[in-house]
Protein backbone atom coordinates (compact mmCIF):
# COMPACT_ATOMS: atom_id res chain seq x y z
CA UNK A 1 0.00 0.00 0.00
CA UNK A 2 0.84 3.70 -0.53
CA UNK A 3 3.22 5.53 2.10
CA UNK A 4 5.60 8.11 1.60
CA UNK A 5 9.77 7.24 1.88
CA UNK A 6 11.69 9.53 4.08
CA UNK A 7 14.22 12.02 2.22
CA UNK A 8 17.67 13.02 3.46
CA UNK A 9 19.03 16.32 2.93
CA UNK A 10 22.07 14.46 1.89
CA UNK A 11 20.26 13.15 -0.82
CA UNK A 12 19.14 16.21 -2.16
CA UNK A 13 22.37 17.83 -2.20
CA UNK A 14 23.39 15.17 -4.35
CA UNK A 15 20.90 15.40 -6.62
CA UNK A 16 21.25 19.12 -6.97
CA UNK A 17 25.04 18.41 -7.83
CA UNK A 18 23.91 15.31 -10.52
CA UNK A 19 21.52 18.18 -11.95
CA UNK A 20 23.62 20.71 -12.64
CA UNK A 21 27.10 19.05 -14.04
CA UNK A 22 25.82 15.24 -14.48
CA UNK A 23 23.28 15.81 -17.17
CA UNK A 24 24.88 18.09 -19.44
CA UNK A 25 26.90 14.56 -20.36
CA UNK A 26 23.72 11.90 -20.06
CA UNK A 27 20.30 14.23 -21.04
CA UNK A 28 21.76 16.64 -23.28
CA UNK A 29 22.53 14.93 -26.77
CA UNK A 30 20.28 12.40 -28.41
CA UNK A 31 21.54 9.06 -27.59
CA UNK A 32 19.56 7.35 -29.82
CA UNK A 33 21.43 4.77 -32.10
CA UNK A 34 22.40 6.11 -35.61
CA UNK A 35 20.28 2.70 -37.13
CA UNK A 36 17.25 3.40 -34.78
CA UNK A 37 14.51 3.89 -37.30
CA UNK A 38 11.48 5.61 -36.02
CA UNK A 39 7.95 5.04 -36.16
CA UNK A 40 4.88 7.16 -37.33
CA UNK A 41 1.40 7.91 -36.22
CA UNK A 42 0.19 4.66 -38.23
CA UNK A 43 3.05 2.41 -37.92
CA UNK A 44 4.08 1.77 -34.47
CA UNK A 45 8.40 1.71 -34.83
CA UNK A 46 9.38 -1.63 -32.73
CA UNK A 47 8.14 -3.54 -35.97
CA UNK A 48 11.04 -1.39 -38.04
CA UNK A 49 13.74 -1.89 -35.69
CA UNK A 50 13.09 -5.90 -34.41
CA UNK A 51 16.12 -7.15 -36.20
CA UNK A 52 18.21 -5.25 -34.40
CA UNK A 53 19.05 -6.69 -31.28
CA UNK A 54 19.38 -4.61 -28.21
CA UNK A 55 19.22 -5.08 -24.19
CA UNK A 56 17.76 -2.82 -21.28
CA UNK A 57 18.53 -2.61 -17.69
CA UNK A 58 14.78 -2.45 -15.90
CA UNK A 59 14.92 -1.46 -12.43
CA UNK A 60 11.95 -2.85 -10.45
CA UNK A 61 11.54 -0.86 -7.22
CA UNK A 62 10.20 -4.06 -5.45
CA UNK A 63 12.74 -6.26 -3.74
CA UNK A 64 10.49 -9.42 -3.56
CA UNK A 65 9.79 -9.19 -7.30
CA UNK A 66 11.52 -12.74 -8.59
CA UNK A 67 11.23 -13.38 -11.97
CA UNK A 68 13.85 -13.25 -14.64
CA UNK A 69 13.86 -12.20 -18.53
CA UNK A 70 14.77 -15.20 -20.95
CA UNK A 71 13.59 -17.90 -18.66
CA UNK A 72 9.65 -18.27 -19.97
CA UNK A 73 8.33 -18.94 -23.51
CA UNK A 74 6.91 -15.51 -23.23
CA UNK A 75 9.62 -13.84 -22.67
CA UNK A 76 11.37 -15.55 -25.27
CA UNK A 77 8.65 -14.89 -27.32
CA UNK A 78 8.62 -11.05 -27.09
CA UNK A 79 12.79 -10.86 -27.62
CA UNK A 80 12.53 -12.68 -30.53
CA UNK A 81 9.29 -10.59 -31.91
CA UNK A 82 10.66 -7.12 -30.95
CA UNK A 83 14.60 -7.82 -30.69
CA UNK A 84 14.31 -6.34 -27.12
CA UNK A 85 16.28 -8.74 -24.37
CA UNK A 86 15.52 -7.42 -21.00
CA UNK A 87 17.76 -7.72 -17.56
CA UNK A 88 16.03 -6.91 -14.94
CA UNK A 89 17.49 -5.53 -11.59
CA UNK A 90 15.90 -5.74 -8.41
CA UNK A 91 16.97 -4.44 -4.77
CA UNK A 92 18.15 -6.81 -2.99
CA UNK A 93 16.76 -4.78 0.43
CA UNK A 94 15.72 -1.91 1.12
CA UNK A 95 13.82 -0.31 -2.28
CA UNK A 96 14.10 3.31 -1.09
CA UNK A 97 18.34 3.22 -0.37
CA UNK A 98 18.61 1.51 -3.24
CA UNK A 99 16.89 3.99 -5.45
CA UNK A 100 18.26 6.87 -3.42
CA UNK A 101 21.78 5.86 -4.11
CA UNK A 102 21.43 5.02 -7.97
CA UNK A 103 19.74 8.92 -8.40
CA UNK A 104 22.89 10.20 -6.10
CA UNK A 105 25.29 8.45 -8.14
CA UNK A 106 23.59 9.24 -11.46
CA UNK A 107 23.77 5.45 -12.01
CA UNK A 108 19.80 4.69 -13.22
CA UNK A 109 19.48 2.36 -15.25
CA UNK A 110 17.59 2.44 -18.89
CA UNK A 111 14.37 1.97 -17.65
CA UNK A 112 13.16 2.65 -14.45
CA UNK A 113 9.37 0.96 -12.56
CA UNK A 114 7.96 2.11 -9.15
CA UNK A 115 4.99 2.92 -7.19
CA UNK A 116 4.09 6.26 -8.76
CA UNK A 117 3.52 6.94 -5.09
CA UNK A 118 7.22 7.42 -4.15
CA UNK A 119 9.03 10.71 -3.19
CA UNK A 120 11.56 9.46 -5.94
CA UNK A 121 8.74 10.29 -8.52
CA UNK A 122 8.59 14.11 -8.51
CA UNK A 123 12.37 13.71 -7.64
CA UNK A 124 13.54 12.23 -10.91
CA UNK A 125 11.68 14.11 -12.92
CA UNK A 126 12.54 17.54 -11.11
CA UNK A 127 15.83 16.72 -11.09
CA UNK A 128 15.61 16.01 -15.52
CA UNK A 129 16.85 12.80 -14.90
CA UNK A 130 14.54 11.35 -17.07
CA UNK A 131 12.92 12.01 -20.43
CA UNK A 132 9.33 13.20 -21.57
CA UNK A 133 7.53 10.68 -22.52
CA UNK A 134 6.07 12.68 -25.22
CA UNK A 135 9.11 14.31 -26.22
CA UNK A 136 10.27 10.65 -27.26
CA UNK A 137 7.14 9.75 -29.01
CA UNK A 138 6.70 12.88 -31.39
CA UNK A 139 10.54 11.84 -32.14
CA UNK A 140 10.84 8.27 -32.47
CA UNK A 141 7.13 6.70 -31.84
CA UNK A 142 3.86 8.87 -32.47
CA UNK A 143 2.63 5.36 -32.60
CA UNK A 144 2.55 6.32 -28.97
CA UNK A 145 -0.70 8.44 -29.54
CA UNK A 146 -2.65 5.93 -31.04
CA UNK A 147 -2.30 3.59 -28.01
CA UNK A 148 -1.29 5.72 -24.70
CA UNK A 149 -5.12 6.51 -23.08
CA UNK A 150 -5.44 10.32 -23.31
CA UNK A 151 -6.96 10.39 -19.62
CA UNK A 152 -3.75 8.73 -18.50
CA UNK A 153 -1.77 11.21 -20.22
CA UNK A 154 -4.08 13.90 -18.94
CA UNK A 155 -3.08 12.35 -15.38
CA UNK A 156 -0.01 12.40 -15.34
CA UNK A 157 1.15 15.36 -17.50
CA UNK A 158 3.02 17.49 -15.32
CA UNK A 159 3.05 21.76 -15.03
CA UNK A 160 5.38 21.73 -17.96
CA UNK A 161 3.18 20.33 -19.70
CA UNK A 162 4.89 16.76 -20.60
CA UNK A 163 4.13 13.45 -19.52
CA UNK A 164 7.43 11.40 -17.90
CA UNK A 165 5.88 8.08 -17.20
CA UNK A 166 3.03 5.47 -17.83
CA UNK A 167 0.93 3.30 -15.26
CA UNK A 168 -0.04 -0.08 -14.93
CA UNK A 169 -3.32 -1.49 -13.36
CA UNK A 170 -5.04 2.08 -14.00
CA UNK A 171 -8.58 2.78 -14.24
CA UNK A 172 -10.18 5.73 -15.69
CA UNK A 173 -13.84 6.96 -15.22
CA UNK A 174 -14.62 4.95 -18.81
CA UNK A 175 -13.56 2.14 -17.22
CA UNK A 176 -15.28 2.00 -14.06
CA UNK A 177 -18.35 2.70 -16.35
CA UNK A 178 -17.54 -0.04 -19.13
CA UNK A 179 -16.76 -3.01 -16.70
CA UNK A 180 -19.14 -1.83 -14.22
CA UNK A 181 -19.65 -5.06 -12.20
CA UNK A 182 -16.79 -6.94 -13.26
CA UNK A 183 -13.62 -5.05 -11.30
CA UNK A 184 -12.39 -6.27 -8.02
CA UNK A 185 -10.89 -4.75 -4.86
CA UNK A 186 -7.87 -6.04 -3.05
CA UNK A 187 -9.40 -5.00 0.02
CA UNK A 188 -11.19 -7.95 2.64
CA UNK A 189 -11.71 -9.20 5.89
CA UNK A 190 -10.96 -12.04 5.75
CA UNK A 191 -11.96 -15.38 8.02
CA UNK A 192 -10.60 -19.15 8.21
CA UNK A 193 -13.63 -20.81 6.33
CA UNK A 194 -14.03 -24.12 8.64
CA UNK A 195 -13.53 -22.10 11.94
CA UNK A 196 -16.02 -19.93 10.98
CA UNK A 197 -18.37 -21.94 10.03
CA UNK A 198 -18.11 -23.66 12.63
CA UNK A 199 -18.92 -21.57 15.19
CA UNK A 200 -21.88 -20.50 12.60
CA UNK A 201 -21.17 -17.65 10.65
CA UNK A 202 -20.84 -15.56 13.60
CA UNK A 203 -21.93 -11.76 12.58
CA UNK A 204 -18.70 -9.53 12.51
CA UNK A 205 -19.67 -6.25 11.62
CA UNK A 206 -20.15 -4.67 15.28
CA UNK A 207 -17.53 -4.40 17.64
CA UNK A 208 -19.71 -6.60 19.85
CA UNK A 209 -20.06 -9.39 17.34
CA UNK A 210 -16.50 -8.91 16.11
CA UNK A 211 -15.52 -9.60 19.77
CA UNK A 212 -17.47 -12.20 20.31
CA UNK A 213 -16.18 -14.02 17.35
CA UNK A 214 -12.81 -13.84 18.25
CA UNK A 215 -13.40 -14.72 21.89
CA UNK A 216 -15.50 -18.14 20.63
CA UNK A 217 -12.33 -18.98 18.01
CA UNK A 218 -9.98 -19.03 20.36
CA UNK A 219 -11.86 -20.97 22.83
CA UNK A 220 -13.23 -23.55 20.87
CA UNK A 221 -9.87 -24.03 18.52
CA UNK A 222 -6.99 -23.02 20.76
CA UNK A 223 -4.27 -24.19 18.53
CA UNK A 224 -4.02 -25.08 15.06
CA UNK A 225 -1.06 -28.46 14.37
CA UNK A 226 -0.11 -27.50 17.89
CA UNK A 227 0.86 -24.43 17.27
CA UNK A 228 -1.72 -21.24 19.33
CA UNK A 229 -4.06 -19.51 16.95
CA UNK A 230 -3.69 -15.84 16.38
CA UNK A 231 -7.68 -14.54 16.36
CA UNK A 232 -6.94 -11.59 14.70
CA UNK A 233 -4.71 -10.49 12.69
CA UNK A 234 -3.23 -8.22 9.77
CA UNK A 235 -0.61 -6.67 7.50
CA UNK A 236 3.12 -5.63 8.90
CA UNK A 237 3.15 -2.55 11.39
CA UNK A 238 6.06 0.02 9.90
CA UNK A 239 7.14 3.05 11.32
CA UNK A 240 4.50 5.20 9.99
CA UNK A 241 1.51 2.87 10.71
CA UNK A 242 -0.50 -0.16 9.37
CA UNK A 243 -1.87 0.45 6.30
CA UNK A 244 -4.85 -2.11 6.77
CA UNK A 245 -5.94 -0.58 9.76
CA UNK A 246 -5.73 3.01 8.39
CA UNK A 247 -6.87 2.85 4.63
CA UNK A 248 -9.06 -0.63 4.37
CA UNK A 249 -10.65 -0.26 8.12
CA UNK A 250 -11.95 3.19 7.13
CA UNK A 251 -13.54 2.00 3.95
CA UNK A 252 -14.96 -0.99 5.27
CA UNK A 253 -16.34 1.94 7.64
CA UNK A 254 -17.37 4.21 5.13
CA UNK A 255 -15.43 6.91 5.71
CA UNK A 256 -14.81 9.40 3.23
CA UNK A 257 -11.58 10.89 3.17
CA UNK A 258 -13.02 14.16 1.98
CA UNK A 259 -14.92 15.89 5.80
CA UNK A 260 -16.77 19.40 4.81
CA UNK A 261 -14.77 19.60 1.52
CA UNK A 262 -11.07 18.91 3.01
CA UNK A 263 -9.27 16.04 2.21
CA UNK A 264 -8.04 14.35 5.87
CA UNK A 265 -5.51 11.97 5.18
CA UNK A 266 -5.60 8.41 6.25
CA UNK A 267 -2.12 8.06 6.40
CA UNK A 268 -2.29 10.12 9.79
CA UNK A 269 -5.31 8.20 10.83
CA UNK A 270 -8.85 9.33 11.41
CA UNK A 271 -8.34 10.09 14.77
CA UNK A 272 -10.77 12.55 14.89
CA UNK A 273 -13.74 10.10 13.48
CA UNK A 274 -16.07 8.44 16.26
CA UNK A 275 -16.74 5.53 14.04
CA UNK A 276 -13.25 5.00 13.53
CA UNK A 277 -11.88 5.14 17.05
CA UNK A 278 -15.38 2.99 17.98
CA UNK A 279 -13.13 0.31 16.06
CA UNK A 280 -9.80 1.46 17.48
CA UNK A 281 -11.26 0.84 20.93
CA UNK A 282 -12.46 -2.50 19.94
CA UNK A 283 -9.06 -3.35 18.89
CA UNK A 284 -7.65 -2.29 21.72
CA UNK A 285 -10.31 -4.58 23.87
CA UNK A 286 -9.35 -7.63 21.50
CA UNK A 287 -5.87 -7.29 22.26
CA UNK A 288 -6.38 -6.63 26.27
CA UNK A 289 -7.76 -9.96 25.78
CA UNK A 290 -5.50 -11.56 24.58
CA UNK A 291 -7.26 -11.83 21.26
CA UNK A 292 -4.17 -9.87 19.12
CA UNK A 293 -0.89 -11.39 20.39
CA UNK A 294 2.18 -9.56 20.01
CA UNK A 295 3.15 -11.59 16.76
CA UNK A 296 1.12 -9.19 14.90
CA UNK A 297 2.83 -6.38 15.41
CA UNK A 298 6.48 -7.65 14.67
CA UNK A 299 5.84 -9.93 12.01
CA UNK A 300 6.67 -8.75 8.53
CA UNK A 301 5.01 -9.41 5.52
CA UNK A 302 6.94 -13.17 5.24
CA UNK A 303 5.95 -14.29 8.54
CA UNK A 304 2.84 -13.46 8.10
CA UNK A 305 2.29 -15.34 4.72
CA UNK A 306 4.00 -18.76 6.33
CA UNK A 307 1.20 -18.20 9.58
CA UNK A 308 -1.55 -17.71 6.84
CA UNK A 309 -0.24 -20.77 4.96
CA UNK A 310 -0.57 -22.45 8.02
CA UNK A 311 -4.12 -21.54 8.77
CA UNK A 312 -3.39 -19.91 12.37
CA UNK A 313 -5.61 -16.96 11.85
CA UNK A 314 -9.01 -16.65 12.16
CA UNK A 315 -9.84 -13.84 11.11
CA UNK A 316 -7.43 -11.19 8.94
CA UNK A 317 -7.91 -7.30 7.92
CA UNK A 318 -5.55 -8.41 4.64
CA UNK A 319 -5.59 -7.64 1.30
CA UNK A 320 -6.89 -10.85 -0.25
CA UNK A 321 -4.86 -11.27 -3.50
CA UNK A 322 -1.47 -11.20 -1.31
CA UNK A 323 -2.61 -14.42 -0.11
CA UNK A 324 -2.18 -16.88 -3.34
CA UNK A 325 0.75 -18.77 -2.04
CA UNK A 326 -0.99 -19.31 1.43
CA UNK A 327 -4.64 -19.81 -0.42
CA UNK A 328 -3.46 -22.09 -2.73
CA UNK A 329 -1.29 -24.51 -0.14
CA UNK A 330 -4.32 -24.33 2.23
CA UNK A 331 -6.47 -25.34 -0.30
CA UNK A 332 -4.24 -28.07 -1.77
CA UNK A 333 -4.64 -29.61 2.12
CA UNK A 334 -7.90 -29.36 2.75
CA UNK A 335 -10.29 -27.04 0.74
CA UNK A 336 -12.85 -25.99 3.65
CA UNK A 337 -9.92 -24.80 5.44
CA UNK A 338 -9.20 -21.85 2.93
CA UNK A 339 -9.86 -18.22 3.89
CA UNK A 340 -12.69 -16.46 2.79
CA UNK A 341 -14.43 -12.97 2.54
CA UNK A 342 -17.29 -11.84 4.84
CA UNK A 343 -18.76 -8.52 6.04
CA UNK A 344 -16.47 -7.35 8.09
CA UNK A 345 -16.46 -4.17 10.20
CA UNK A 346 -19.42 -1.46 9.76
CA UNK A 347 -19.92 2.03 10.47
CA UNK A 348 -23.01 2.35 13.61
CA UNK A 349 -25.29 2.86 10.65
CA UNK A 350 -24.36 -0.54 9.36
CA UNK A 351 -23.60 1.08 5.54
CA UNK A 352 -21.75 -1.01 3.18
CA UNK A 353 -18.30 -0.83 2.78
CA UNK A 354 -16.78 1.68 0.19
CA UNK A 355 -13.94 -0.37 -1.18
CA UNK A 356 -10.92 1.03 -3.37
CA UNK A 357 -10.88 -0.22 -6.58
CA UNK A 358 -7.72 0.86 -8.74
CA UNK A 359 -7.58 4.35 -9.51
CA UNK A 360 -6.42 6.27 -12.81
CA UNK A 361 -3.11 6.58 -10.83
CA UNK A 362 -2.80 2.61 -10.96
CA UNK A 363 -0.05 0.92 -8.86
CA UNK A 364 2.94 1.68 -10.58
CA UNK A 365 4.52 4.11 -13.14
CA UNK A 366 7.32 3.43 -16.14
CA UNK A 367 9.94 5.97 -16.40
CA UNK A 368 13.07 6.25 -19.29
CA UNK A 369 16.54 7.13 -17.82
CA UNK A 370 18.27 9.70 -19.48
CA UNK A 371 21.25 7.12 -19.12
CA UNK A 372 19.31 4.86 -21.63
CA UNK A 373 21.12 3.39 -23.78
CA UNK A 374 18.88 4.10 -26.70
CA UNK A 375 15.71 6.22 -25.90
CA UNK A 376 13.99 6.23 -29.06
CA UNK A 377 14.14 1.70 -28.78
CA UNK A 378 13.23 2.17 -24.93
CA UNK A 379 10.19 4.26 -26.49
CA UNK A 380 9.08 1.96 -28.75
CA UNK A 381 9.46 -1.39 -26.45
CA UNK A 382 6.92 0.92 -24.06
CA UNK A 383 4.65 1.63 -27.12
CA UNK A 384 5.16 -1.77 -27.99
CA UNK A 385 3.89 -3.08 -24.38
CA UNK A 386 0.68 -0.67 -24.04
CA UNK A 387 -0.42 -1.64 -26.77
CA UNK A 388 -3.27 -4.11 -27.57
CA UNK A 389 -0.68 -6.35 -29.11
CA UNK A 390 1.76 -6.37 -25.95
CA UNK A 391 -1.39 -6.85 -23.75
CA UNK A 392 -2.44 -9.83 -25.27
CA UNK A 393 1.26 -11.34 -25.33
CA UNK A 394 1.90 -10.20 -21.62
CA UNK A 395 -1.64 -11.41 -20.39
CA UNK A 396 -2.11 -14.59 -22.53
CA UNK A 397 1.31 -15.33 -24.44
CA UNK A 398 1.41 -17.10 -27.53
CA UNK A 399 -1.59 -17.69 -29.53
CA UNK A 400 -1.94 -22.10 -30.35
CA UNK A 401 0.76 -22.32 -27.50
CA UNK A 402 -0.42 -21.15 -24.57
CA UNK A 403 -3.64 -19.87 -25.74
CA UNK A 404 -6.95 -20.77 -28.32
CA UNK A 405 -9.97 -18.10 -29.27
CA UNK A 406 -12.64 -19.99 -27.90
CA UNK A 407 -15.93 -18.27 -29.04
CA UNK A 408 -14.07 -15.35 -29.55
CA UNK A 409 -12.38 -14.97 -26.38
CA UNK A 410 -9.43 -15.54 -26.03
CA UNK A 411 -8.71 -18.55 -23.62
CA UNK A 412 -5.68 -20.15 -22.05
CA UNK A 413 -4.89 -23.93 -23.09
CA UNK A 414 -5.90 -26.84 -20.54
CA UNK A 415 -2.58 -27.34 -19.47
CA UNK A 416 -1.46 -23.69 -19.07
CA UNK A 417 -4.73 -22.86 -17.48
CA UNK A 418 -4.09 -26.32 -14.88
CA UNK A 419 -0.40 -25.28 -14.43
CA UNK A 420 -1.66 -21.47 -13.48
CA UNK A 421 -4.09 -22.66 -11.10
CA UNK A 422 -1.90 -25.50 -9.58
CA UNK A 423 1.59 -23.87 -9.59
CA UNK A 424 1.48 -20.38 -10.50
CA UNK A 425 5.13 -19.85 -9.36
CA UNK A 426 6.41 -22.59 -11.95
CA UNK A 427 3.39 -21.01 -14.50
CA UNK A 428 5.68 -17.45 -14.19
CA UNK A 429 8.83 -18.92 -14.16
CA UNK A 430 8.21 -21.57 -17.12
CA UNK A 431 5.26 -20.43 -19.24
CA UNK A 432 5.17 -15.97 -18.40
CA UNK A 433 1.33 -15.35 -19.01
CA UNK A 434 -1.33 -13.70 -16.57
CA UNK A 435 0.99 -10.56 -16.39
CA UNK A 436 3.90 -12.34 -15.11
CA UNK A 437 5.33 -9.40 -16.75
CA UNK A 438 2.84 -6.85 -14.78
CA UNK A 439 5.72 -3.51 -15.34
CA UNK A 440 2.55 -1.98 -17.94
CA UNK A 441 -0.21 -4.31 -17.44
CA UNK A 442 -3.72 -2.79 -18.19
CA UNK A 443 -5.88 -4.53 -15.50
CA UNK A 444 -9.17 -2.75 -17.14
CA UNK A 445 -8.48 -4.59 -20.67
CA UNK A 446 -8.00 -7.61 -19.28
CA UNK A 447 -11.57 -7.22 -17.79
CA UNK A 448 -13.57 -7.29 -21.22
CA UNK A 449 -12.13 -10.77 -21.18
CA UNK A 450 -13.29 -11.83 -17.56
CA UNK A 451 -11.17 -13.41 -15.11
CA UNK A 452 -11.05 -17.32 -14.35
CA UNK A 453 -9.74 -17.39 -10.81
CA UNK A 454 -8.51 -20.84 -9.22
CA UNK A 455 -11.12 -22.30 -6.59
CA UNK A 456 -8.80 -21.08 -3.90
CA UNK A 457 -8.66 -17.61 -4.82
CA UNK A 458 -11.97 -16.87 -6.16
CA UNK A 459 -14.55 -16.19 -3.67
CA UNK A 460 -12.89 -13.14 -2.39
CA UNK A 461 -12.12 -11.55 -5.39
CA UNK A 462 -15.48 -12.25 -6.23
CA UNK A 463 -17.05 -10.67 -3.21
CA UNK A 464 -15.52 -7.50 -3.61
CA UNK A 465 -17.61 -6.70 -6.55
CA UNK A 466 -20.42 -4.77 -5.44
CA UNK A 467 -18.42 -2.52 -3.11
CA UNK A 468 -16.07 -1.72 -5.55
CA UNK A 469 -15.16 2.74 -5.88
CA UNK A 470 -12.73 4.66 -7.34
CA UNK A 471 -10.94 6.54 -5.01
CA UNK A 472 -8.78 8.81 -7.96
CA UNK A 473 -9.69 12.13 -6.46
CA UNK A 474 -7.44 11.41 -3.59
CA UNK A 475 -4.78 9.67 -5.72
CA UNK A 476 -1.18 11.18 -6.17
CA UNK A 477 -1.49 14.00 -3.26
CA UNK A 478 2.19 13.54 -2.02
CA UNK A 479 3.32 16.54 -1.41
CA UNK A 480 6.66 18.35 -2.49
CA UNK A 481 9.52 16.98 -1.36
CA UNK A 482 11.34 19.00 1.17
CA UNK A 483 8.74 21.52 1.82
CA UNK A 484 7.07 22.71 4.69
CA UNK A 485 4.03 20.35 4.31
CA UNK A 486 5.86 17.18 3.52
CA UNK A 487 8.25 17.69 6.68
CA UNK A 488 5.20 18.21 8.88
CA UNK A 489 3.70 15.37 7.35
CA UNK A 490 6.66 12.66 7.69
CA UNK A 491 6.62 14.18 11.35
CA UNK A 492 3.44 13.60 12.00
CA UNK A 493 3.28 10.54 10.23
CA UNK A 494 6.05 8.99 11.98
CA UNK A 495 4.73 9.88 15.22
CA UNK A 496 1.30 7.69 14.04
CA UNK A 497 3.31 5.12 13.30
CA UNK A 498 4.01 4.53 17.35
CA UNK A 499 0.86 6.18 18.40
CA UNK A 500 -1.36 3.55 16.79
CA UNK A 501 0.50 0.36 18.12
CA UNK A 502 0.27 2.04 21.74
CA UNK A 503 -3.39 2.74 21.19
CA UNK A 504 -4.40 -1.00 20.50
CA UNK A 505 -1.90 -2.18 23.17
CA UNK A 506 -3.31 0.52 25.91
CA UNK A 507 -4.02 -1.03 29.00
CA UNK A 508 -7.31 0.42 29.66
CA UNK A 509 -9.74 2.77 27.87
CA UNK A 510 -8.88 5.92 29.85
CA UNK A 511 -5.13 5.03 28.78
CA UNK A 512 -6.38 4.96 25.36
CA UNK A 513 -8.33 8.53 25.68
CA UNK A 514 -5.31 9.85 27.08
CA UNK A 515 -3.13 8.72 23.84
CA UNK A 516 -5.39 9.74 21.67
CA UNK A 517 -6.00 13.56 22.79
CA UNK A 518 -2.07 13.80 23.30
CA UNK A 519 -2.00 12.41 19.44
CA UNK A 520 -4.72 14.57 18.02
CA UNK A 521 -2.84 18.10 19.99
CA UNK A 522 0.61 16.95 18.47
CA UNK A 523 -0.99 16.76 14.91
CA UNK A 524 -2.50 20.15 15.70
CA UNK A 525 0.56 21.68 17.19
CA UNK A 526 2.99 20.64 14.30
CA UNK A 527 0.59 22.22 11.69
CA UNK A 528 -1.73 19.53 10.28
CA UNK A 529 -4.36 22.70 9.08
CA UNK A 530 -1.33 23.27 6.85
CA UNK A 531 -0.42 19.92 5.33
CA UNK A 532 -4.68 19.74 4.85
CA UNK A 533 -4.81 23.00 3.18
CA UNK A 534 -1.97 21.76 0.65
CA UNK A 535 -3.76 18.45 0.11
CA UNK A 536 -6.92 19.94 -0.21
CA UNK A 537 -5.85 22.12 -2.85
CA UNK A 538 -4.31 19.33 -4.79
CA UNK A 539 -7.45 17.14 -4.24
CA UNK A 540 -9.07 20.20 -6.16
CA UNK A 541 -6.99 20.32 -9.29
CA UNK A 542 -7.53 16.45 -9.10
CA UNK A 543 -11.08 16.90 -9.48
CA UNK A 544 -10.80 18.95 -12.46
CA UNK A 545 -8.63 16.49 -14.27
CA UNK A 546 -11.16 13.94 -13.71
CA UNK A 547 -13.64 16.35 -14.45
CA UNK A 548 -15.33 16.16 -11.18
Amino acid sequence: MKKMKAVVAGLALALLAVSSIGLASCGGKDKASGKTKAGTAKEAGWKANADDPITFDWYINFSWFARHWGDSKVSKYITEKTGVNVNFIVPAGNEAERLNTMIAGDALPDLITLGWYEAQVPMLIDSDLVYALDELADKYDPYFYTVADSNKLGWYRQADGHVYGYPNASYTANDYEKYAGKLTSNETFLVRKDMYEALGSPDMTTPEGFLAALRAAKAKFPTVNGQPLIPFGTNEFTDTGNDMIQNVLSHFLAISPEQDGKFVSKDLGFTENPEYVRWLKALRQANSEGLIPTDVYVDKRSQIEEKAAQGRYFALLYQNWDMQAAQMALYANDPNSIYIAVPGPKNSKGDDPVLAGSGIAGWTITLISKNCKDPARAMQFLTYLISEEGQMDTNFGIEGETYTYVNGIPTLTPEVKALDLSDKNAQETDIGVQYTYWMLMDTAWQAQWGVEYSPALEQPQLWTRPYVHSYAAYDGLTLPVGSDEDLIFQEIQRQWGKVLPALMRASSESEFDKILAEYNQFKKDKGIDKVQAAQTKMMQENKKKLGL
